[in-house]
């Protein structure tokens, strides 16, 4: 079957391209991209010729396939009655609604008979999708405090957070406490030391370890491996970092750059600090009952998230009463969990903010807990985790070309612009086109990130005309660089070629190609055919980074036969060169 629809699928593609070119003129108020699923269903299931419509068809079709097809039957029972209307007046009249066929009278009359029951076979989807959804929400509710979901249209809607540069945060995650403590009980570790099925370290193992890392002994009478959370937190946090790795089943060993720490590199530092971000779960209070525990689960990453809403600061008293009272409501053991950690701790934020304040990611003066800014950057990372929205950009002073340009190809226009304007407040005009144009020669299949920093390099005149001269030297920027200094009129400057009218214009049809097939056939639509004839035919000579999938897309979507098939030529051409 899966081949029957391949072969189907590749059969109806031109036609339907064709459609899609036939209602933005013809039907632009229809969605064309909703007649797929039932030209395809057709197609296999109803008659070999795509052309023969009858009005049984459209009733088997659209009532007995649709609803196993469709996956979107929201959308579908908007808009997809409309869109077959339109693609029977297009098969009509383009003449492609045979003989054979019933009128494209009897099939519009059709569609309207059936139309309410298509709709209400759609809801009935719709209804039996929202009910899957409610019970996989109540199997996947898990009663965590630091779940970042009940917050997303908050941080949604937080101002811009400027990001520290990573030589800054570098430097402060060097100065980690509990990342020296981590090292530092690896090194003690070494290499092939035993460990236990029950408890990792004997007792006179667990001594020695807490004095490595600076932790009292407790008093108990408890076996002391069993009263030492703290340390196995540290344990735990080392193997997070992979400064303790496992040998096998029965011996650990430290990792041979640990002792290293801090590193040299910044990269490296932030990407050891960076594994180790998820031991914020570590700072969530550990009581004796085990459900009083799960109930607390999660209030380390309740009270960050928390600070991150409020701009990076809040009274504690206050957080305090409000991670009581979400405790409370979210479980009927909240107020009792509670109660059990001002028992165990004094203050249930205690462990909280040891450990945060370990990890460098916040700070407490008086009453006050503020977040670092490696703490920002950490809670913003667990934010993306989360796969939640937030505007995170890197700070202005901070930020690289390539930063600046990869960044304002994502925001809305005026956004992008506000950017830009600020970075180049921060540079003289010559050394920002400089840097914009090394910048997008870094990678030359990014053609957005070149067009974009040409685009900016263009608005500074004469002081980017240097920088310009250098560019001629990169094929990928040579077209734009000799356009730019002739339209500067710099006295030499080499004449813009045939070829590099052909490169802008493959960059173009790149960018466009990436916004969608509608896009990308405008974009063809835009150059005119005597110049389309012209780049095929030399095609296969361009050494664009995009070659052969712009051809094959070009073969695919063109309403013009002669065009695909003159790009299906060259594409040949060009995979025979290579």
């Amino acid at each position: 079957m899966t081949d029957r629809i391949e072969v189907a699928a590749t059969e109806l593609r031109p036609l339907l391209q064709e459609f899609i070119l036939w209602a933005q003129e013809h039907a632009p108020g229809s969605d064309p991209d909703l007649v797929g699923p039932v030209a395809l269903w057709h197609r296999l299931s109803a008659s070999d010729d795509v052309g023969r419509w009858r009005r049984t068809d459209l009733r088997s079709v659209l009532l007995e396939r649709m609803p196993q097809a469709v996956e979107d039957p929201d959308a579908a029972a908007d808009g997809m009655i409309g869109a077959v209307r339109s693609y029977l007046t297009f098969l009509s009249e383009t003449e492609r609604l045979t003989k054979r066929s019933d009128s494209l009278d009897e099939l519009l009359d059709e569609l309207d008979d059936l139309e309410d029951d298509f709709v209400d076979a759609m809801e009935d989807l719709i209804d039996e999708g929202d009910l899957e959804d409610e019970e996989g929400e109540e199997e996947d509710e898990t009663g965590d405090l630091g779940d970042f979901e009940p917050f997303a249209d908050e941080l949604a809607d937080l101002p811009t957070i400027r990001l520290r540069p990573d030589a800054e945060l570098a430097t402060a995650a060097r100065a980690v406490p509990l990342i020296a403590k981590a090292r530092d009980l690896a090194v003690w570790v070494g290499s092939a030391r035993s460990v236990g099925e029950e408890t990792l370290l004997s007792d006179p193992e667990v001594e020695e370890a807490l004095a490595i890392v600076g932790l009292p002994r407790p008093q108990t009478q408890l076996p002391l491996g069993q009263a030492v959370p703290q340390l196995w937190n540290i344990w735990n946090l080392a193997v997070d970092l992979e400064f303790i790795t496992p040998d096998d089943h029965e011996t650990v060993s430290v990792d041979d750059d640990t002792d290293a720490w801090p590193f040299d590199d910044d990269e490296d530092v932030l990407d050891a600090w960076m594994l180790g971000l998820h031991s914020v779960d570590y700072g969530d209070p550990e009581l004796g009952d085990e459900d009083l525990t799960l109930v607390l689960a999660g209030l380390t990453r309740a009270l960050l998230v928390r600070l991150l809403l409020a701009d990076g600061s809040r009274d504690l008293d206050e957080l305090r009463a409000e991670l009581a009272e979400a405790a409370s409501d979210l479980d009927e053991l909240g107020a009792d969990a509670w109660a059990a950690a001002v028992d165990h701790y004094g203050d249930p934020l205690a462990p909280v903010l040891d450990w945060l304040v370990g990890y460098s990611m916040v700070t407490v003066s008086g009453s006050t807990v503020s977040l670092t800014p490696l703490g920002t950057e950490g809670v913003v990372h667990l934010v993306d985790d989360a796969d939640i929205e937030v505007d995170a950009r890197p700070a202005i002073e901070s930020m690289s070309a390539h930063d600046l340009l990869s960044l304002s190809a994502e925001l809305p226009e005026d956004e992008a612009d506000a950017e830009f304007g600020a970075w180049m407040e921060l540079r003289d005009p010559a050394r920002a086109a400089e840097e914009l144009l090394q910048a997008a020669a870094e990678d030359d299949s990014d053609a957005l990130i070149r067009v974009q920093a040409a685009s900016v390099v263009g608005t500074l005149g004469e002081a980017a005309i240097p920088a310009w001269q250098a560019a001629l030297k990169e094929p990928s920027l040579r077209p734009y660089a000799a356009t730019h200094l002739t339209q500067l009129e710099v006295e030499d400057a080499p004449e813009p070629t045939q070829d590099d009218t052909h490169w802008l214009i493959l960059d173009m049809w790149t960018i466009s190609a990436g916004l969608g097939r509608a896009e990308f056939v405008s974009s063809l639509r835009d150059v005119g055919p005597d110049l389309l004839n012209n780049l095929l035919e030399v095609s296969w000579k361009i050494p664009h980074a995009h070659m052969e999938e712009l051809l094959d897309l070009i073969a695919q979507v063109h309403p013009d036969k002669q065009v695909a098939k003159a790009a299906k030529r060259a594409l040949f051409k060009v995979r025979s060169a290579s």
